[in-house]
């Protein structure tokens, strides 16, 4: 007689208990959800991380301004002034921008390198900030150029945020 095991005799197929499909089932139903979850939060609107010294670059007078280009496309522009409040040179800035719709929600993020505007020629430029420095204590014309903004945006005032900033 034997154990607690005995094979089946033969000519006779053994049996599969119904709870292991049933099993496996859960299992990779759990696992594909997971994975739906994992990738669906993998694009957050998560803050963007700020540089200890971006609290000493002020931004201020803003103002903003569409165009069209030559394709026919409309370019917006926020214009301002940024200020170096701190005690060293900032040789590179990033603005984080969100845009937001009539729900108060985020409509777009974007963030780009912050540009001083210099008059080089007739036509005012927007140049990095490595090309013309931010001294201490000084203050420049500045420039953020969009060629394109969700149309969900409500016409209202981005949030600005200066979040990495580099010094010498």
């Amino acid at each position: 007689m034997g154990g607690l095991i005995s094979p089946s005799p033969l000519g006779e197929p053994q049996r599969d208990s119904p709870l292991r499909p049933l099993l496996i089932g859960v299992v990779i139903v759990v696992v594909v959800v997971g994975l739906i979850l994992l990738l669906s939060r993998g694009k957050s609107s998560a803050p963007a991380i700020q540089d200890p010294y971006a609290a000493k670059i002020k931004l201020s007078d803003l103002k903003m301004s569409q165009k069209e280009s030559f394709v026919g496309s409309s370019v917006t522009y926020i214009d301002g002034t940024v200020t170096n409040t701190g005690d060293k040179t900032v040789i590179h800035a990033s603005v984080h921008i969100e845009f937001k719709n009539s729900l108060d929600q985020i409509a777009q993020v974007e963030d780009l390198p912050l540009r001083v505007v210099e008059t080089v020629g007739p036509y005012p430029d927007a140049l990095d900030l490595s090309a013309a420095p931010l001294a201490s204590g000084q203050s420049q014309p500045f420039r953020l150029t969009f060629e394109h903004i969700s149309a969900d945006w409500n016409q209202a005032y981005p949030e600005l945020r200066v979040t990495d900033v580099t010094v010498k």
